[in-house]
């Protein structure tokens, strides 16, 4: 199945499967959707800052959108918030997660972690973010 090599995948560039890794996987199929699926075509900043778990982030948001630190096409800034604002040539693309989903990942104990990941993997962008295009 599809979702499952993709989450395995996932797992295995980052570490484990947490559902900050994947806000950040989904983060960046928005952005190919809305941008542009090649990786040198866009830059992303984001804003978890480097502490794990919410930095995990960073982690989903290179694996899917190409955009990665060896690039140097993305930039982390020390915010400890769960969004990332992407840019192309002209169009810029602010995702930002929903503080009722982000209150749900803070809340769950450590062993629902994955499962909880595994549910968010199969939710909608429109249910996980405030998304704004221009």
């Amino acid at each position: 199945m599809v979702k499952d090599r993709t989450l395995d995948e996932l797992a295995n560039f980052h570490g484990h499967l947490g559902p900050y890794v994947v806000v950040g996987y989904k983060m960046g199929v928005v952005a190919n959707s809305k941008l542009s699926e090649d990786p040198f075509a866009k830059e992303v900043l984001v804003k978890t800052g480097p502490q794990p778990p919410i930095s995990c982030i960073v982690d989903g948001i290179q694996y899917s959108s190409g955009c990665t630190l060896g690039k140097g096409n993305i930039q982390i800034e020390d915010k400890n918030e769960p969004e990332a604002s992407f840019t192309s040539e002209d169009e810029s693309l602010e995702i930002k997660l929903k503080e009722r989903i982000n209150s749900k990942i803070g809340e769950t104990s450590e062993g629902n972690l994955e499962n909880l990941a595994k549910k968010i993997y199969e939710m909608k962008a429109e249910e996980l973010f405030e998304i704004s295009y221009r």
